[in-house]
C-alpha cells in the first residue's frame, strides 16, 4: 500500500499581522496535486491542522475542502487533533466527516477502540492504524484512568502516560498480514525542532521516547515539529514537517510531504516529496545603507538592522523593503547585560531616571523619545 504523510497544516495562521490565507490554499493544492499524482491508498494528517484553537469560518472551509478534496483522489483520509486544534470542535465535525468518508478524530474518547481504524486498500492490503490526538499533561493521566490500564500515581510522567496509551491502541499489532500503522501528534526525544512550534508542548515533560512505539509497527507518522526528519526507533519512526514554512525559525526547511510504500511483509520504503508553492521567509541584515543598496529577496522579510535604535527607524526600514514583517535592531549592536550600563535602582528614582536607566542599558540615544516619555508621563500624573 501506499501512504501519504502530511502534518502542521497550520490553517489561519498569521505572521507579525499578515495573513497567510492565500498561501494556504496553494501550499494545500500543492499537496492534493502530490496525492493525484501518487494516487496514495491512505493520507494521514497528523494534527494541528489549524493554528488556533478558534479558527475563522475561512479557515475551517479551508480545512474541510482540502480535506473532501484528498478524499476524492480515491485515498482513505485518516485525520487527528494537534495542540493548536481544538479537539472538541474537531469531533463536531464527525458527522459531515463521516459522511464524507473522512476518519477524524479530534480528541482522545472514552473508548479506546475508536483511536483503531482498520481498512483495506483496492488491491486487497488490510492496514490498521492507532490513531492517538495530541494529549495534555492533565488529559494523558484522565486518558490512562479511562482505559483502565494502571492506577495514574503522581510520581509518573507524561512519558509514562502516552507509553501505556499507545500500548493499549496497538495492542493487536502482532496479528500477521497486516500493516500496522501509527499517528500521533507529540514530541521524541532526540528529533529536532523546527523553530515555529509551540515551546511549551515541545520540552520539558513533553518529550517522549521513540521506545513508546512498538517494534510491530511498519510505520509512526507523527506530526508536531515542523522540520521533515527520521527518528531512530524500534521501528519506522517519521516528521513529515509543515508544507509551509510557519515562521522565520524554520526558513530553512523544505516544505515537503512524506510518500511511504510497504506491505505487510516487506519494510517500508520512505521518500519526501517538496511542496514548494509557499512565499518564502528570509532573514537579511544591514545598515539603512546597504539595505538601501541590495535588492531584496523575494518573500516576506525578517530585517536586522545595524543601527543604533532611535525613533522612526522602523518606518524608514519598511519604507526601503515594503514585505518586511519583522524589524530588529542586529542583537550583535545591543549591549552584553552588565556592560558599563547603570543599574537601575527603584528606591528613590523617578520613573524619568529609570526610563533614561532603560534606554541607556539598550543602547537607545534619542532625545525624541526622552520627550516623549516625559510628556506622556506628564498626562498620566496629572
Amino acid at each position: 500500500m501506499k501512504i501519504l504523510h502530511t502534518s502542521d497544516w497550520h490553517v489561519g495562521k498569521v505572521l507579525k499581522g499578515q495573513s497567510r490565507a492565500e498561501e494556504h490554499k496553494q501550499v494545500l493544492a500543492g499537496v492534493i496535486e502530490v496525492a493525484h499524482a501518487e494516487r496514495p491508498d491512505l493520507v494521514i494528517v497528523a494534527g494541528d491542522l489549524y493554528d488556533t484553537a478558534a479558527p475563522t469560518p475561512e479557515a475551517t472551509r479551508l480545512v474541510t475542502r482540502a480535506l473532501t478534496a484528498l478524499r476524492r483522489t480515491g485515498a482513505d483520509v485518516v485525520a487527528i487533533g494537534g495542540n493548536h486544534d481544538n479537539g472538541q470542535a474537531l469531533d463536531a465535525l464527525r458527522p459531515w466527516a463521516e459522511a464524507a468518508g473522512i476518519t477524524l478524530r479530534g480528541g482522545v474518547r472514552e473508548n479506546p477502540d475508536e483511536h483503531v481504524i482498520d481498512g483495506t486498500t483496492a488491491g486487497g492490503e488490510r492496514w490498521r492504524v492507532a490513531a492517538l490526538p495530541f494529549l495534555s499533561q492533565r488529559y494523558a493521566v484522565r486518558a490512562v484512568e479511562m482505559y483502565e490500564l494502571t492506577a495514574a500515581e503522581a510520581v509518573q510522567t507524561y512519558a509514562d502516560h502516552l507509553g501505556r496509551v499507545l500500548g493499549r491502541l496497538t495492542e493487536g499489532f502482532d496479528e500477521p498480514d497486516r500493516v500496522h500503522l501509527v499517528t500521533a501528534h507529540l514530541t521524541v526525544v532526540g528529533a529536532a525542532t523546527g523553530g515555529g512550534e509551540r515551546d511549551a508542548h515541545t520540552v520539558l515533560g513533553y518529550a517522549v521516547p521513540a521506545t513508546v512505539f512498538p517494534g510491530t509497527a511498519h510505520y509512526v507518522a507523527l506530526g508536531h515539529l515542523h522540520r521533515s526528519q527520521r527518528v531512530s526507533g524500534p521501528c519506522p519512526i517519521r516528521y513529515s514537517g509543515s508544507p509551509l514554512a510557519v515562521d522565520f525559525g524554520e526558513q530553512e526547511n523544505v516544505p515537503s510531504v512524506t510518500v511511504v510504500e510497504v506491505t505487510a511483509t516487506s519494510a517500508a520504503r520512505i521518500r519526501e516529496v517538496p511542496v514548494p508553492a509557499a512565499v518564502p521567509l528570509r532573514t537579511v541584515r544591514g545598515t539603512l545603507a546597504q539595505l538601501a543598496e541590495t535588492a531584496p529577496p523575494e518573500g516576506w522579510l525578517r530585517v536586522f538592522v545595524r543601527e543604533q535604535p532611535r525613533a522612526g527607524l522602523r518606518e524608514e526600514v519598511q519604507e526601503l523593503l515594503p514585505r518586511a514583517l519583522e524589524i530588529r535592531i542586529d542583537p550583535e549592536l545591543m549591549p552584553a547585560p552588565g556592560s558599563g550600563a547603570r543599574t537601575a535602582q527603584r528606591a528613590g528614582r523617578s520613573p524619568r531616571e529609570l526610563f533614561a536607566d532603560y534606554l541607556d542599558s539598550r543602547g537607545h540615544d534619542d532625545a525624541d523619545v526622552r520627550e516623549l516619555f516625559d510628556e506622556l508621563f506628564e498626562e498620566v500624573d496629572r
